[in-house]
């Protein structure tokens, strides 16, 4: 599986400290299938869940955004 971020993506990585490796090793882990997907986890050194947002076609995994979830909202 290749894993592509968009622009935003990145920015929103950037922007909490969250690194690209990090959200790949989350994903690539995951049996996705077509579609888009929102992936919720808690990772060590956060606070908060990270959410992150991704659309699957064929073999190729976008990550459309991710973000720490504040307080427990959106599971």
């Amino acid at each position: 599986m290749l894993v592509k971020f968009s622009r935003h993506a990145k920015r929103r990585a950037k922007l909490y400290n969250i690194s690209e490796p990090t959200i790949e090793n989350i994903l690539v882990n995951m049996d996705l299938t077509q579609g888009e997907h929102k992936v919720i986890k808690n990772v060590s050194g956060f606070r908060y869940p990270i959410k992150i947002v991704v659309a699957v076609e064929g073999d190729i995994i976008t990550v459309i955004t991710s973000y720490p979830l504040k307080k427990g909202r959106g599971q």
